[in-house]
Formats: structure tokens, sequence, C-alpha cells
């Protein structure tokens, strides 16, 4: 480190050699190759979370700025930073101290930050800059240089995001970043492909979207940046939707990135499309269903109720009750319901032939309303509105949900309208150490019984379900997360540099694969 100030200390890549001056080995040129080997999060087994909370205690804290914003600024530039230096002459990065004078690091780093902003429209405001005053931008950018952003799924930048947006808002909603390994179990199991479509409508940071387009892309983001043809399916064939304005704008932000410039990502309350924007009802416009004679097509269109998106991935919000009646008023799951007595239906004679069709007619909704309902149960509805006949699902729920008696008619309401797949209970410290809530990703397909449909999904009397429980998170109690150990006791790293999570999902997604290949579901039909 060379000490600058007395409380602030730049790195430097080594210390002089004898024939060499302090100022030589600062304005060294660094190459891309040369900042993968340096790669901090690599050699030192850093996540670039443990590099903010650094960042935070000695700057941020103090600098009377948004940390948010900043950090997020900082990781813009860098990003565009690592994909430009492709092109230059060297392959050499600009993001890094090289001797300037702070006002001049100040101006070098604020450039990269406008380019970036002018590359990945839509995230920053026109004429925004970095708020940063110079000193304080020049022990960030020490902190930040020797890091290697562009690493294969923008796990790196998902984890930093995760930690600065969940500490500004998250935790009080009820809203959690999905970690990265129950995303990237789910992807594997819905399996989407090229020509589907697919939506996450509480989107977060939008890592289901990010997640499926490396998924069809049969790889992951490099600073190359996409082919045409991915570009294109991740601006044309991919969604989201959610609430909070910060998270939309990391969304945005990695789906840019993802797609090279292009997204749909846009900021509204799934569960009230008529309050939508002009925006959002352009953009989906052409995914609503078409009811071809018949009088409700006008109806959808002015309401945006049905569409046809061939696949859906969401972690809805938990927390909290919707008690807004206009809202409540929209949704089949907000009535009232009460348990049918079956005996009293059938006649003795008849019980044994109409058994099965009443195993899922034991509840049915009194026609009035609740005051209130919790807005997982609502997503469950308003998501099943999103799927095309035959179309798949995986949301994250509360375990309640799965074996509450009071929500008994809920699970009914769900099967009679599609095929359960699957239900992964996940372990109790997944989604600490914001919640200790237990939850299960339920996975649907909805009925469809046109047999020349690719997503032909015939309506059964009965079927077998997959269930597996997972008993190793990858977090510890504490919600830290848990890596496997090397050889010399360090974490493992894969081939992009990322220490691998300690984890069983893999194991249950290629499980599950197996099971949907034997049960010959049409979105794991092999040739």
């Amino acid at each position: 480190m060379h000490r600058e100030d007395p409380n602030i200390y730049r790195s430097i890549s080594d210390l002089p050699h004898a024939n060499q001056t302090l100022a030589q080995v600062i304005n060294e040129r660094v190459t891309l190759q040369e900042l993968e080997k340096r790669n901090k999060l690599v050699v030192e087994r850093l996540s670039l979370r443990d590099v903010i909370l650094d960042l935070e205690n000695l700057v941020l804290a103090n600098a009377g700025v948004d940390q948010f914003e900043e950090v997020f600024k900082l990781i813009y530039a860098k990003l565009y930073d690592e994909a430009q230096a492709k092109r230059r002459p060297g392959k050499v990065v600009d993001f890094r101290a090289a001797g300037e004078t702070r006002q001049e690091l100040y101006d070098k780093i604020n450039r990269l930050f406008h380019a970036a902003r002018e590359k990945w429209q839509g995230v920053f405001l026109p004429g925004e800059n970095i708020d940063l005053t110079p000193d304080h931008l020049a022990v960030c950018v020490s902190f930040l240089q020797d890091i290697k952003l562009f690493n294969s799924n923008l796990q790196v930048i998902d984890e930093a995001f995760e930690y600065l947006v969940t500490q500004v808002y998250k935790g009080a909603k009820g809203q959690y970043f999905t970690p990265r390994h129950v995303i990237d179990m789910s992807v594997k199991m819905l399996n989407p492909k090229w020509e589907e479509y697919m939506i996450d409508t509480a989107a977060g940071s939008c890592g289901f979207t990010v997640h499926t387009i490396f998924h069809v892309w049969g790889g992951e983001m490099t600073a190359d940046g996409p082919t045409k043809d991915q570009a294109e399916y991740a601006s044309e064939m991919v969604y989201g939707i959610d609430f909070d304005a910060r998270s939309v704008k990391v969304a945005k932000a990695l789906n840019l990135i993802a797609g090279d410039g292009k997204t749909n990502v846009y900021r509204a309350n799934t569960l009230d499309p008529r309050n939508w924007s002009d925006e959002i009802r352009v953009a989906l416009r052409r995914r609503l269903v078409q009811f071809e004679n018949r009088p409700d097509a006008e109806w959808n269109k002015e309401n945006f109720r049905y569409f046809n998106f061939d696949v859906l991935m969401t972690n809805p919000p938990f927390a909290g009750d919707i008690v807004d009646s206009k809202i409540l008023y929209q949704y089949e799951l907000a009535k009232k319901w009460k348990a049918i007595d079956v005996e009293a239906l059938v006649d003795p004679e008849e019980r044994q032939e109409q058994a099965s069709a009443i195993a899922n007619k034991r509840y049915e909704n009194t026609g009035s309303w609740q005051t209130k309902q919790s807005r997982d149960v609502l997503f469950i509805e308003r998501n099943l509105e999103f799927l095309c006949p035959g179309g798949r699902m995986a949301i994250v729920l509360p375990q309640g949900r799965f074996n509450n008696i009071s929500d008994a008619h809920v699970r009914s309401w769900i099967s009679e309208r599609a095929r359960i797949l699957a239900v992964v209970g996940l372990h109790g410290n997944t989604f600490k150490p914001h919640t200790g809530t237990k939850t299960s990703v339920l996975f649907l397909q909805k009925w469809n019984d046109d047999p020349n449909s690719k997503h032909y999904c015939p309506r059964l009397k009965d079927y077998p379900i997959f269930f597996a429980t997972s008993e190793n998170s990858g977090k510890d109690n504490s919600g830290e997360y848990v890596y496997k150990p090397g050889v010399d006791g360090k974490p493992m790293i894969d081939d992009h540099g990322h220490m691998i999570i300690d984890h069983d999902l893999d194991e249950i997604a290629s499980a599950f694969v197996d099971f949907a290949k034997k049960q010959k579901f049409s979105f794991w039909r092999e040739g």
C-alpha cells in the first residue's frame, strides 16, 4: 500500500525495485490479462460485498452521499471500462489510479461513467455525475481497481447489489433477494428455451431473468458482450416487473449489460394492472391473449389481465397484506371460501364414480370478499394469468401455504388450474440474514389438453409429484455464505473465479430433470 495521507492508502502492484521509482510503479499500464491475475476476489478469496463493507467503514459513511447510488455508478463505470478494454490497443484498463492528481482521476472516472451511461441507457438520468469528492473517489478507486467484475454470470455484481439494496429498502417490505443457487436450480428445472417468452413478476434485481438468459445462451457473460442472436433474445424474450424503484434500477442495469443495451424491465405494481403506466402497457400489449370473436377480447386489452408467457419464475414479497379493495376485488382468491360437505353432494351409489371429480371441489367461494389477503396468495393467481396454456412457473412461497389448514382452499384452487410438477423445501438458512422464514419453491404447469401444442399438459386425475428437501442451504446460521473448501483450506473457485457455494440444490435439480424426462414433460422431451 502507498500511504498518501494519514488515513488514505492506495493499492500498488508491487514494491519498487532498487532502480525503480514509486511513480513508475503507480503509473504502470495494466491489461485485462494482468487484471485477471491480480483479481483480489480470487487471490484473497473475497466477495465484492466484503470490499464494499470496507469502503463503507473507511470512506462512504462520512462522504455525505447516497452510498447505494455512488457504488452503483462506480460499478457501472468499471464494467464499461472492462468491456471497452477488449477494443483498446494493448487491452489496457483505465479504471485505476495511475499517478494523476485527484482531480484528474475524478475526471477520468467520471468520463467512464458518462460513457457507460450512454451505452447502457435508461438507468441513470442524462447529466448525472459521480457525486463523490475527488479525495473520496481516489480511495474508492484504490479499493476497486484490482477487482475484475466481468466474470461469468454477473454473480460478483449481484452480491454487491443484494447487500446495498437490502440495507436500504428490502427488509422492511418482506422482499429478499433470491440466492443465486436457488435461481439456478429453478432455471435448470424449468429449462426455458430460445423461442419461449419468460417473465418475473416480482423481479427484484432480476436474477431469474439474467440467469434465464445465460441458460438459454448455453454459456455465461463475457466482457466481449453477447452475439447478435443472444442480444435479440435478451432484449425481446425476457421481461421483468417490480414496484421498488431501486430494485428496478439494478435489474435494468444487469439486463442492459447482459442484453447489450436493451431491456424489458418495468416499474409497476403487478397486482394492479389498471394503474400501469403507458410505458409498460405498450411493452406488454403484444403478449396479451387475443380472445378472438369473444366479448372479453376488448376487456383484456383494456385491463391487461391475461398474457401468453411460456415461463414465469418469481419470488414475491411475503410481508404485509393487501387491504385495498380495488385490488382485492380483482382476485378470486381474495374472496371468502368455505368447505363443501362432500358426503352430502353425492348419492352413495354414485360416490365411487364421482370421487375423483369431487376431490378438487371441496371448497367454493361464497361470493363475498375478504377485507385483506396475503400478497403472495394474490401473486399465485396473478402469475397463472400471465401464463399461456401449458406454461410453467416456479414461485417461492412461505411454507404455510403448503400445510396450513386455512390455506387448503388455495391448494385446491391451484390443482384445478395447473399440474403440480414439484415442491422443493428450502433450508431455514436460505434467506438469512434477512429472514428465517421457512420457504419452498412450487413448480407448476397450467393444464393444456391440446395434443398439438408445444406445451401439451393433459389434465390428469392422478399423477406423481417430485418432492425434495434441501439439507444444505449454502449459508450458515448467521446467513453468511458457506464455501466449499479446497485442499489448501481456502474456498474452492470455479473456472470463472467465483468461490463455490456449498449447497445441494444442483443435485436436487439433476434429480428433477431425470424425473421430468421419465414423465415426458413437454419441456424436457428428448429429441
